[in-house]
């Protein structure tokens, strides 16, 4: 643990956003190349468990907040989020209307980004979605609903979401990012909420057990693989289980990366994963361009690690750039942003 902070979890989230920019830099890679290369099998490994991860960290310290005032618990849960969601929906929406007028005029261009307050916008709908779910949960706590009942209902809402791509009698997918995201994904937040003191065991399990542990990731990795690469990751209750089972793998990497103590970068990503988050898209798309039309003796599958690189080092390195600076606001909420008395620090996504 270092300044309060636990370890294995900031190794957690390090991991898991840089699997969201390798997702987003691999597929935009082979989506410019119109082909495909040897890294599509590791964004493809990662997807039953990369987002059901990054959401159960996020509900782990629920628990300490959720009994807060609502004044509070909104600033905190909902107010951090949205204003971080603006103000870089803008600057996307700046940054590319170039692109944007020219493909859909100016009205078209005002017209989608007012959509994104209802659809949230690109890469930026994991923390569109946050709050949403810090909401549910307060909320139902609020009304007395029995955790298991929000549980069962997180559950069923995921099997009918994963239905929806096998079957057509299924509600899911509706086409509302909002709707769709919730049902398949709530169910992971929750169980980081409810589940948490097991979720921390696990990990001092792995702490204290490391070849038991490492046996696990073994089994755990040729299982999802197969599953992954036979074509069923995506079947009702199978995209739950390998989420859950990916979830746990994560946790066990994230516990045996802090007892070694030999990744202090990835540490160091998940404890400015908002940072990320939110800006990795402009160096990633700048790489990108540069990469395949000026080395294109590269297969496709090194340009996607070195443009995944570049996502995850180009937030850091402007963030280390604005800190103290007047352009501060970019990664760090001001106070006129605040419901109450803010935090002078940049509130990590947890």
């Amino acid at each position: 643990m270092a300044s309060g902070r636990i370890d294995w979890v900031d190794y957690a989230k390090g991991f898991c956003i840089i699997a969201v920019v390798m997702m987003h830099s691999t597929l935009g890679v082979e989506r410019a190349a119109g082909a495909t290369g040897w890294m599509t099998y590791v964004v493809e490994f990662c997807r039953p468990f990369r987002m059901p991860d990054f959401f159960l960290i996020s509900g782990l310290f629920l628990a300490n907040v959720i009994d807060r005032d609502w004044r509070t618990y909104l600033d905190r849960k909902v107010v951090h989020f949205a204003y971080f969601y603006v103000l870089w929906c803008a600057i996307q929406f700046i940054l590319k209307s170039p692109v944007y007028v020219g493909e859909m005029g100016v009205q078209g261009t005002i017209m989608a980004y007012l959509e994104t307050f209802w659809q949230p916008f690109g890469t930026l709908w994991f923390i569109y979605m946050l709050p949403i779910f810090f909401v549910v949960a307060k909320a139902a706590r609020a009304a007395k609903i029995p955790w298991q009942v929000v549980m069962g209902l997180g559950v069923v809402l995921e099997v009918v979401h994963a239905a929806g791509a096998s079957s057509a009698a299924s509600p899911f997918p509706t086409g509302s990012v909002l709707i769709d995201e919730f049902a398949g994904r709530f169910v992971y937040f929750y169980v980081g909420y409810i589940a948490a003191p097991h979720v921390f065991a696990l990990a001092a399990w792995a702490m204290s057990n490391v070849r038991l542990a490492l046996s696990g990731l073994l089994i755990w990795g040729l299982m999802n693989g197969i599953v992954v690469f036979a074509g069923y990751s995506q079947l009702p209750f199978v995209s739950l289980a390998l989420g859950a089972a990916g979830a746990c793998a994560v946790i066990l990497v994230s516990a045996l990366l802090s007892r070694l103590n030999y990744a202090d970068f990835l540490r160091f990503c998940g404890q400015n994963s908002i940072v990320i988050y939110l800006a990795f898209f402009f160096p990633m798309g700048v790489s990108r361009a540069v990469l395949l039309k000026f080395a294109p003796f590269l297969d496709l599958g090194t340009v996607a690690v070195l443009v995944t690189a570049a996502g995850v080092v180009g937030p850091i390195i402007a963030f280390l750039i604005v800190r103290g600076t007047r352009l501060d606001f970019l990664f760090k909420r001001p106070h006129w942003a605040c419901l109450s008395e803010p935090k002078h620090v940049l509130q990590p996504a947890e």
